[in-house]
């Protein structure tokens, strides 16, 4: 659960937190997840989910604070999101990070857990040619990303 919470975030001790919350919430909600034919895969789902929502919010609370810096004419000391999401092992994650949540999701549940699409599909709540095509738009992306970088 870190590392798949490590992909869509991009901090390790935050994806430690997601895990740790998620976890938390599989074993509150133990008697009804235990009676779902995965319940790993609730769990992977609750933490993709919390992780996109922890990344909305500090999104949202960026922007404010760079709206509040420039209304005072000064310039923020506030961490870059790049630069917190920049904190990656290889240049792969590195742009697997600029990628939108669910396509990072789906990078994370295909190369790194080796779930089928099928499998993706019912973590993530959606069809199996949806999750194909977000695993689709990814790949090119990433392709596109890594290939400016070469250059």
């Amino acid at each position: 659960m870190v590392a798949l919470a490590r992909v869509v975030c991009g901090d390790l001790a935050v994806a430690e937190d997601l895990a740790q919350e998620a976890m938390s919430k599989a074993h509150q909600n133990w008697e009804r997840v235990s009676c779902y034919d995965k319940p790993g895969a609730w769990l992977r789902r609750v933490t993709i989910n919390l992780a996109i929502s922890r990344r909305r919010r500090f999104g949202r609370e960026l922007t404010l604070l760079q709206r509040m810096s420039s209304d005072r004419g000064t310039r923020s000391n506030t961490p870059d999101l790049a630069a917190e999401v920049a904190e990656a092992d290889s240049d792969v994650w590195d742009a697997v990070r600029v990628l939108p949540p669910k396509q990072r999701a789906v990078i994370a549940l295909f190369y790194q857990e080796d779930l089928s699409t099928r499998d993706i599909a019912e973590i993530l709540g959606c069809s199996v040619s949806t999750a194909t095509s977000h695993l689709s738009q990814a790949r090119s992306r990433l392709a596109t990303i890594l290939n400016e970088g070469a250059t």
